[in-house]
């Protein structure tokens, strides 16, 4: 079995418009995990340089699967203990949820293994 490994990466603005809202971020943080394969999450980093507490849900068909809150011009780094199997077919991307009117700057790592 072949094993592939993703990434989700980068530094993004954003405009928050209420933590129950998350929003799309960005188009480059979305991936459709193939028919035949599965996708698994392994870890989450990420920094946030604004003053506010905001959060990156990471979406599985456009419901919540897991949420990785980011504190005040804070960082986060967590590794994911309990993985779960993401089937191929399946859209996976990642949203943003600030208190509205909050602006920034996140950077993102969601890192990936398909197989």
């Amino acid at each position: 079995m072949i094993t592939r490994n993703l990434f989700m990466q980068g530094i993004y603005h954003f405009q928050g418009v209420g933590m129950e809202k998350p929003v799309p971020l960005h188009s480059e943080l979305s991936h459709y995990v193939p028919d035949g394969v599965v996708n698994q999450a392994l870890y989450f980093r990420g920094g946030n340089s604004s003053g506010e507490l905001i959060a990156v849900v990471l979406m599985r068909n456009g419901v919540p699967m897991r949420y990785f809150p980011i504190g005040a011009k804070g960082d986060v780094h967590v590794p994911l203990r309990v993985v779960e199997d993401i089937e191929g077919g399946s859209a996976i991307e990642l949203y943003l949820a600030a208190p509205e009117g909050v602006n920034g700057t996140v950077v993102i790592d969601l890192g990936m293994v398909e197989h």
